[in-house]
């Protein structure tokens, strides 16, 4: 009897083993067929940030002209709004690691709409600097991208992070454009009370649609264990370790140095509006959202402007898109975030030492001179790039 009996428990145990198998298993396909719609909210809080960061970019200018700050207290102004970025790149994604991405993503809206909120009451210039305390947690985009990276294969993450370029692109020209409309049709402050309930919405969307764990468990307790022993994106000890890697090093030189005069010209860019060109806040929009970059050494009106400004995102967002998907592909899995950190890293660093050195390029050498720099740096790159040994294989430590 109780041979019987061990061995119907042990049948009993096996089938209850299968039906648990089976149940874990419809809930990976859910997980499967619920994956690209999370994606695609994360595309749309991505979209709806950046629109909204571009309306008050193409306005701030004309806000802080209207309370009495010239151009280089205006580059004082994007010093801070870098250095914050570039401080809170490293504790947001320490955030994202330990809470998950739906917290942060949350995070970064609800800080988009402090930081409006702070700028629809900035009537004075400290205000105005006060207003850009909420951007040390302003990370949308490697918040999206940490979600993609989280549910999509190493061969899906080219596309995928590709689309987010769609999304930067689509963000600058719809809100630069309407940006410029809103301020001159009903005055300087509207665009800033729109962006504020824009991102109040954006705020309710990550907390419904975003999941709150979208990895798997098994890449949790992975990500967990890497996380104690990585420590900051500040640790120069994880940085070096990182940069070991085949390519990582040679590719991230490229990132580095090819995004510099573009994100140069892109700080520049509202002075260079206002006072070269001497466009109105709606004109100044309209051109921001023709952006791109190719040369602009003959430029000597806003149509050659124009004309030469086509490519500037194409190239932008193709040049993060790929040098962040080979980055994310050559370390291991469970180094992903910490490396899209040290990404995350690179545009900040650009727009806190950019407006010194773009005020002094364009007030020694004039607007030729970003053509120029650009120029001499592709051209150094494509020299480095035919002599470097980056391996034409892209390698995924697991």
């Amino acid at each position: 009897m109780s041979a019987i009996n061990a061995k119907a428990s042990s049948r009993g145990k096996e089938e209850a083993s299968g039906m648990r198998s089976e149940a874990l298993g419809e809930r990976g396909c859910l997980g499967d067929v619920k994956r690209g719609q999370v994606i695609l909210v994360a595309y749309l809080i991505v979209t709806l940030e950046l629109t909204f960061l571009f309306m008050q970019m193409g306005v701030v200018p004309y806000l802080a002209k209207s309370l009495g700050l010239d151009s280089m207290g205006f580059g004082y102004l994007q010093t801070t709004f870098g250095v914050l970025q570039l401080v809170g790149g490293p504790i947001f994604r320490r955030f994202a690691d330990q809470f998950g991405t739906r917290a942060a993503l949350i995070l970064s809206c609800a800080s988009g709409s402090a930081f409006f909120l702070l700028m629809s009451i900035s009537t004075s210039i400290p205000l105005l600097f006060l207003s850009r305390l909420p951007a040390v947690f302003m990370h949308g985009l490697p918040g999206a991208q940490k979600v993609i990276i989280d549910l999509t294969t190493p061969s899906q993450r080219a596309d995928a992070l590709g689309k987010l370029g769609l999304c930067f692109g689509i963000g600058i020209i719809v809100g630069s454009a309407l940006g410029g409309v809103l301020s001159t049709e009903f005055g300087t402050f509207f665009p800033i009370y729109v962006a504020l309930v824009g991102n109040l919405i954006n705020t309710m969307i990550a907390m419904v649609w975003i999941p709150l764990q979208a990895k798997p468990k098994s890449d949790y307790c992975v990500m967990e264990h890497s996380t104690s022993q990585s420590g900051s994106v500040f640790s120069i000890r994880e940085i070096l370790r990182l940069m070991k890697f085949p390519g990582v090093m040679e590719v991230f030189i490229v990132k580095v140095f090819a995004g510099f005069p573009i994100g140069l010209f892109l700080i520049m860019f509202s002075i260079i509006s206002m006072d070269f060109f001497g466009l109105e806040a709606v004109e100044s929009g309209y051109l921001m959202s023709y952006f791109g970059v190719l040369q602009m050494a003959l430029m000597r009106t806003v149509w050659h402007y124009c004309i030469v400004a086509v490519p500037m995102v194409f190239a932008f967002s193709i040049l993060g898109t790929i040098t962040d998907s080979i980055l994310t592909k050559a370390v291991p899995s469970s180094d992903t975030g910490a490396m899209l950190g040290i990404c995350a890293s690179v545009q900040p660093l650009t727009r806190t030492v950019g407006p010194t050195i773009g005020g002094i390029l364009y007030k020694q050498f004039g607007v030729s001179s970003f053509g120029y720099l650009q120029l001499i740096v592709n051209i150094g790159l494509f020299v480095y790039l035919l002599k470097s040994k980056i391996p034409l294989r892209e390698m995924k430590t697991q």
